[in-house]
């Protein structure tokens, strides 16, 4: 069972059905106690960082994201879910992240990208082999949708890697059980998919 954290925040039920479709049992909840007893966890997310932590804090969900994430439990953030995972962002100063992986979340600069937000298709170059990206090209083609970026000095935990316009910028990012991407599988048509299979498959054999 994969469980999909429900906190308020919008695109989660594209998910879900992204999942559903690939047969994959898969539950919207925002229990921690529902969300312990999953075999693998995936937290979506659009919209603004400092109301994405709000709400996890308002649900009881910091705690228990960080504990499964500690115990070894396959994640996968997605977007904001994924930004959420690193100490925090200029969209909310002192408003604190998860944590998980050291590094801030920034806005682009207009004059190394032109148009904000950064909205529709783009490469993501692989430079690291890894099983999310299993069977697939070592330059995937995933939908984004956002104004903000990650940067990590954890140089070793970057799969992936995206430009746009002048600036490149880290798109997908693993810290041992946990990763985060920051274009949106559930919209990526087949190449979507796959990477959702792929991660359930990571759940099938960590069971």
């Amino acid at each position: 069972m994969i469980v999909v954290i429900d906190y308020g925040i919008g695109n989660l039920g594209s998910v879900v059905k992204a999942f559903k479709y690939l047969g994959v049992p898969v539950k919207l909840t925002a229990s921690p106690d529902e969300i312990r007893e999953a075999d693998g966890i995936v937290l979506p997310g659009v919209g603004a960082f400092g109301h994405g932590v709000e709400n996890l804090e308002k649900y009881n969900l910091k705690r228990v994201i960080r504990e499964l994430i500690e115990e070894g439990k396959p994640f996968l953030g997605i977007c904001l879910g994924m930004q959420l995972l690193f100490s925090g962002s200029e969209e909310a100063p002192g408003v604190r992240g998860l944590g998980i992986i050291k590094g801030i979340v920034q806005k682009f600069d207009p004059s190394n990208v032109g148009k904000i937000p950064h909205i529709g298709w783009n490469k993501v170059n692989i430079i690291k082999e890894d099983p999310l990206f299993y069977n697939l090209n070592t330059s995937p083609y995933l939908y984004f949708v956002h104004s903000f970026f990650a940067r990590t000095s954890e140089g070793d935990n970057i799969i992936g890697e995206t430009c746009y316009g002048k600036q490149r910028f880290v798109s997908v990012v693993r810290s041992n059980n946990a990763w985060e991407i920051q274009g949106h599988p559930e919209k990526s048509s087949r190449t979507g998919l796959k990477i959702l299979q792929n991660f359930s498959e990571v759940v099938n054999r960590w069971k």
